[in-house]
């Protein structure tokens, strides 16, 4: 199911990395082996986008902040690193799911970067480690602000819904230091209230308990000193429901600053819960292939099934499509009853299959797509494969196709496929539709 598959709280110093460091970074070798430790198990998740939140990119003190550009850079140089510049595209579906959830929830997020953006050291230290997890992940980052922690606690919470609404499996790095108080020598100065603070932390951490987070003391919070309290909160609100296994991997607090490395792993659901607009699929092919019957609408819809959209219902069958049919505009009172229909004509009316048959009900997965309704488009410059699907029109005929489809990696490619499906000539004038989707898996 799409969501939040993994998530993690890491340290910045820049002297954990070697070329900064020069060899001071050694007396903290339980930190690196932590983090070193901590890619292979963000590897292990296979997140489709990682979110990255850092106390020290470009921020708004009274919103949220995200990057809005389609892709953004960062090197060490400014600390002495010799390490190359690193790219990292965006998820500008992810990004838009997050603006939408987040204004539904009353929650202020700008954008922090339109063209370009510079990443902090916020970003780059801990992807110094993480990068080789990260390989052809898109990246988002984020910032926070300075608003109460409970708006912070429902941005990670927006955050989720953002990922399941963009059908994406989203993993979260909550990038920040402790307290920055621990000795006399510390760069903030010493209070021992930050040795209390850290200690109150990683138990809670240890626990996951999102409200002992919530419920620390402010005064506790603003003698400690830390940079990371925000980033963390945001972290459990995107986890808050999910069965999550926490592993404090390592804490040091050398040179007056607390390094915590944290794991929160999500465990899968043994009875392999579905999203229930998936559930209804699947339930709908099964007694459609078994006894011809056709489930009624649920008596308790969930707020997306109460919905009017288009819908497609895809199914595969270890790994290869078996069936997808669907409507780009709604034909019925619901998103539930769209999903039964279209499941019943994936399973048995798609022209290019043959029906479904009751021994490969057990190798099935299924994936349903609400669309947002179409909009005209002037050209295929505002097109985008992987966030928009399209619709080619041409003297009545019409071919659509999803987003985000494995192989479809051009517009040119995405035009060529509907103009073959509707039986649109190479030379034909077209007009050009554009639309988004939130895919449930």
């Amino acid at each position: 199911m799409a969501g939040v598959v993994f998530g993690c709280v890491v340290p910045h110093p820049p002297l954990l990395i070697p070329d900064v460091g020069r060899g001071q970074e050694q007396a903290i070798g339980n930190t690196i082996a932590a983090m070193e430790g901590l890619a292979r198990r963000l590897e292990a998740s296979r997140p489709q986008t990682a979110v990255i939140i850092s106390p020290h990119g470009q921020s708004h003190p009274n919103a949220m902040g995200v990057v809005t550009a389609r892709a953004s850079s960062g090197n060490m140089r400014a600390w002495g690193s010799r390490e190359p510049e690193l790219h990292f595209d965006n998820d500008l579906v992810l990004v838009d799911a997050l603006q939408e959830e987040s204004k539904a929830a009353g929650i202020p997020l700008k954008s922090i970067g339109e063209r370009g953006y510079e990443l902090d050291h916020g970003v780059m230290v801990p992807i110094h480690f993480l990068a080789k997890a990260l390989t052809d992940v898109p990246l988002v980052p984020l910032t926070f602000a300075w608003l109460p922690l409970s708006s912070h606690f429902a941005f990670g919470q927006a955050l989720a819904r953002a990922a399941q609404r963009a059908g994406k499996d989203v993993a979260i790095i909550a990038s920040g230091d402790l307290s920055h108080r621990l000795t006399p020598s510390a760069p903030a100065g010493y209070d021992p209230q930050g040795q209390v603070f850290d200690e109150k932390l990683v138990e809670a951490l240890r626990r996951f308990d999102s409200q002992a987070v919530l419920n620390l003391d402010p005064q506790l919070i603003d003698r400690a000193g830390e940079c990371g309290l925000r980033s963390v909160v945001i972290l459990l609100g995107a986890m808050q429901g999910l069965k999550v296994k926490p592993d404090i991997m390592s804490y040091e607090g050398h040179f007056g600053v607390g390094y915590l490395v944290a794991a929160f792993e999500v465990e899968s659901d043994p009875a392999g819960k579905l999203h229930p607009l998936v559930q209804l699929a699947k339930d709908t092919v099964e007694s459609f292939v078994r006894e011809r019957k056709t489930p009624p609408p649920p008596a308790h819809p969930t707020p997306e099934m109460q919905e009017r959209a288009g819908v497609f219902v895809s199914i595969k069958s270890r790994g290869q499509l078996r069936g997808c049919i669907g409507t780009f505009e709604p034909t019925k009172p619901n998103v539930a009853e769209e999903i039964i229909a279209n499941a019943v004509s994936s399973a048995t009316r798609d022209p290019r299959f043959f029906p479904i048959g009751p021994e490969e009900l057990g190798d099935l997965e299924y994936s349903v797509d609400v669309l947002t309704r179409p909009e005209p488009v002037a050209g295929p410059e505002q097109l985008d494969p992987k966030r928009y699907g399209v619709i080619v029109e041409s003297g009545g005929r019409r071919g659509l196709l999803l987003p985000d489809l494995e192989g479809v990696d051009s517009v040119d490619m995405q035009i060529a496929i509907c103009r073959q499906k509707a039986g649109i000539g190479p030379e034909e004038p077209l007009k050009l539709y554009r639309f988004e989707v939130r895919r449930y898996k």
